[in-house]
């Protein structure tokens, strides 16, 4: 009986991992997918985002119209959404590379959308292949 005082605790974290995995991530067929977006960090000094911003509107190729005056995105008081739509953009121009979205690390990748008011930050479903599987019993036997 010793063993399930220790199995049952760990069955159900592992439950709750499970569930909150469902939540946050659509799977189907063993692929987890997750929506993510690349967004400015809250701590960026923003003369370094202002370089990084004008770097992806301008060689980056980042599409910006949308942050313009007139825009739905545009906001002349918050650089970091400013920046964090025109870095989306780049990030999903270029494949959804991790790479893709440092911004001499002024940006990060979030699973919180964020889009505002009428500005829509599109996103592109991330998946990977993903099994998971645990150790049950004390033979090394495993579960998928």
């Amino acid at each position: 009986m010793k063993f399930s005082r220790f199995l049952l605790p760990f069955l159900f974290t592992i439950t709750l991992l499970l569930h909150s995995l469902a939540a946050q991530s659509k799977a189907q067929n063993g692929v987890v997918s997750l929506e993510l977006w690349c967004v400015a960090k809250n701590n960026a000094d923003n003369t370094a985002l202002q370089t990084a911003l004008d770097w992806a509107c301008g060689p980056g190729g980042a599409d910006c119209s949308t942050i313009q005056q007139g825009g739905p995105c545009y906001d002349s008081q918050d650089l970091q959404k400013t920046a964090s739509f025109a870095f989306n953009d780049y990030y999903l121009k270029h494949g959804l590379a991790d790479d893709s979205c440092s911004f001499d690390n002024t940006a990060a990748l979030t699973s919180l959308n964020p889009s505002f008011n009428n500005c829509k930050f599109p996103s592109r479903l991330y998946s990977e292949q993903r099994e998971l599987c645990w150790v049950i019993g004390h033979n090394g036997s495993r579960t998928c």
